[in-house]
């Protein structure tokens, strides 16, 4: 089945509900589950709370008879099952994206020393030799590490290999300069992958779709397994996900599609498209299914946000971008529904014609913000800029006027990573209460989580560290006896005495819930080493892990559980549903707050008050002859987008006749045309982010030049005509 969705309209609820329905109606022998597929980590622990109420509500045990996963969660459970079908060792690591910036950056710089004249002719002609010296300095590698990235994302999900791809240069009659630059990047790339026995994300998938290939008898294992594939935000399946679900489905398998594609906002420069969902709709065998009511929003941002999908589909002045958005329309909620849309009120949207500077805009938002919220403290308030900059940029002015600002859409806090670090080393210690190394590991996660210290400070406590690392008998630490401290002869200042009896207290306490169960375990633990939202945050997906875990393997004990912390900490358990920092957002944690997000991070969000700025012609194109493009570098010649020309020359190695297939130019056009379309459906998510009130608000640019986008145009010109209808 394919359901296409509004947003709103309860995807994650539907398919909950499905799920534990099947659960239920016990379709599922005792080793089988429902394999849930979604898009972003987020998503993950939503789902498995849903669907373990649901099943809990219906009598039955939680945790059990599915699995949620991201697809790189399911390519890594794949390959962890078999790795040998693949050429890894069973105990091969990933890198996370850090790692794989750092190789990244040495490759780079390597090949520009050597072979940087190679680009000379794509530069623009005249610039001075200081210009070109600075170029060749950041701009230039900057752009050549992000052509290496995709290059190297769009060949592995094209299933080639360095080797292979390198096969078919050494075919063509002519080279193609650009490709032979992406093949150098990436098989440099994928070499010092290999000296760290290691793999990247990317790999995981290539290698997950190589696995169910190479063994039928494994593959059939997990066809049934999983005999019910349910898949989440399908409209930005990739070409490899739609391959591995085909693969497991199978010919007797049940799959169901369900996603909008008009929220299709991460597809630039990879194989994701929302045209795999649209064809899925049509495939024979195939029944397609509509969600189209949301109590989202009023009636007048739904009437917004329609009129959007009319304009871009009849009225674009660029035919070929007219597929961007598809119905069906957002339809309000029938009468009765338990989610009604919010009051109408017109009055509640501004479309604001006025011609801002890019600082006035900043500043007219903020005094707007200013006057509303105090008068609303009990409602949401977001901000979406295009780009992280601008949010900064926003927060900086709304906190100058004593506003109280959320930007951890913008910005990091305190890494799963190193939340998992500090718990893994904490349980592993009380896996093995005698080791006076782990005990010395204890102190340094307790200081790290708790301190934030300056390097004097880091020394200080190593050289402690290794003073509890020598301890011959940690109980005359943790649990002295009569005359047998080993506080109490230690040679330690005032200050690193009072430290240990902290810690002390705190080992004490974490031996005795010892015998809570895991989840709890961990939550206490962090209530000892954590104290802001964030952190609290992660701590408790944390938890939800390892009981998911600790449900699946009856057999793990603390050591086990450890060492599955362990692997997060090290990044290989990502794909629990993990991220880097992956605290999870509810804007209803934030009442009365200003919320600043891109456009992109408040996808599947929602506030009562929504304001849009930067809608002008630079951040929303609409492929003009005056708009410009963000991948497009002023120091490329020709507004030729580099990026898109080289992934155009491996498509023409891959179809073996660069000389038909390729065409210097053509690729940086679609390019602009794709962009076009993705920000008309980034629009789209920005406004449905709305449930009451909607701002858009534009400026000129930098230089005072830049139009408003000319979807607002058409949008504010439909707004006149329908509040003056509505007025008579």
């Amino acid at each position: 089945m394919g359901v296409a969705a509004v947003p709103g309209s309860g995807k994650t609820e539907t398919l909950s509900r499905l799920a534990a329905q099947l659960i239920s109606s016990h379709r599922l022998a005792s080793h089988q589950e429902i394999l849930i597929v979604t898009l972003v980590n987020s998503a993950v622990d939503n789902f498995h709370r849903r669907v373990s109420s649901y099943v809990h509500a219906r009598g039955l045990l939680p945790n059990l008879g599915y699995r949620v996963r991201t697809l790189h969660g399911l390519a890594h459970d794949v390959v962890r099952e078999r790795p040998s079908l693949v050429g890894l060792a069973d105990d091969f690591q990933i890198i996370d994206e850090r790692v794989a910036e750092s190789i990244y950056n040495e490759v780079v710089a390597s090949w520009l020393h050597s072979h940087g004249g190679e680009l000379s002719r794509y530069l623009v002609e005249n610039l001075s030799e200081d210009k070109q010296a600075w170029v060749r300095k950041q701009p230039l590698p900057d752009l050549v590490r992000e052509v290496a990235v995709n290059f190297t994302r769009y060949a592995k999900d094209m299933q080639l290999t360095p080797s292979a791809l390198r096969e078919r240069l050494d075919s063509l009659v002519m080279p193609l300069a650009l490709a032979e630059m992406g093949w150098a990047l990436y098989a440099d790339y994928q070499r010092a992958l290999a000296y760290r026995g290691a793999v990247d994300f990317d790999d995981l998938i290539r290698l997950a779709l190589a696995a169910l290939d190479s063994d039928a008898d494994f593959l059939a294992r997990l066809q049934a397994r999983w005999p019910f594939i349910l898949e989440d935000e399908a409209q930005d399946s990739s070409r490899l996900q739609e391959l591995i679900l085909r693969k497991l489905v199978g010919p007797n398998g049940n799959w169901v599609r369900v996603g909008d594609p008009n929220q299709a906002i991460f597809e630039t420069f990879t194989t994701a498209s929302p045209q795999f969902l649209r064809n899925f709709l049509t495939e024979e065998g195939v029944t397609p299914r509509e969600l189209p009511n949301s109590g989202r929003s009023t009636l007048s941002i739904i009437a917004l946000a329609n009129h959007l999908i009319d304009w871009t589909r009849r009225e674009h002045p660029v035919p070929a971008v007219r597929d961007a958005l598809s119905r069906p329309h957002i339809e309000p909620t029938p009468p009765g529904d338990p989610q009604p849309n919010p009051p109408d009120d017109p009055t509640q949207i501004y479309l604001l014609a006025r011609k801002y500077t890019p600082e006035r805009e900043v500043q007219a938002v903020a005094e707007s913000v200013v006057r509303w919220l105090p008068e609303h403290p009990e409602s949401t308030l977001a901000i979406l800029v295009p780009r992280n900059q601008r949010g900064f940029e926003v927060a900086d002015a709304l906190k100058a006027r004593g506003v109280e600002v959320v930007d951890s859409l913008l910005r990091s806090t305190l890494s799963t990573r190193q939340a998992a670090s500090a718990l893994k080393a904490i349980l592993s210690w009380l896996a093995d209460p005698k080791s006076s190394q782990r005990l010395a590991d204890v102190y340094r996660a307790w200081r790290a989580a708790t301190q934030a210290e300056e390097a004097e400070d880091k020394a200080a406590t190593e050289k402690l560290a290794r003073l509890l690392a020598r301890i011959s008998h940690v109980e005359e630490f943790v649990a002295p006896r009569a005359g047998v401290d080993w506080l109490e002869t230690a040679p330690l200042a005032e200050a690193a005495r009072e430290q240990f009896v902290a810690l002390r207290m705190l080992c004490q306490r974490w031996q005795r819930a010892i015998l809570l169960p895991i989840d709890q375990l961990i939550l206490t633990l962090a209530q000892d080493l954590f104290d802001q939202p964030g952190e609290l945050a992660i701590a408790h997906k944390l938890a939800v892990t390892l009981r998911q875990e600790a449900d699946e393997h009856p057999d793990w004990r603390l050591p086990d559980l450890a060492e599955a912390l362990a692997q997060i900490a090290a990044n290989q358990r990502r794909f629990l549903g993990l991220s880097e920092d992956d605290t999870g957002f509810d804007p209803n944690q934030h009442r009365g707050k200003a919320v600043i997000a891109t456009f992109h991070k408040a996808k599947g969000l929602e506030w009562d008050r929504v304001y849009l700025m930067s809608v002008n012609a630079y951040d929303f194109p609409s492929a003009q002859p005056y708009d410009q493009y963000i991948a497009e570098k002023w120091f490329v010649a020709g507004q030729l987008n580099l990026d898109a020309e080289t992934r155009a020359q491996l498509d023409a190695v891959i179809q073996s006749d660069e000389r038909a297939f390729y065409r210097e130019g053509h690729a940086s056009e679609q390019a602009r045309l794709d962009y076009v379309r993705e920000r008309l459906r980034l629009l789209y998510v920005g406004i449905t982010r709305a449930r009451r009130d909607l701002i858009v608000t534009w400026n000129s640019g930098r230089d005072g030049n830049v139009t408003r986008a000319l979807p607002m145009v058409a949008l504010q010109a439909f707004w006149e005509d329908f509040t003056h209808e509505s007025a008579q």
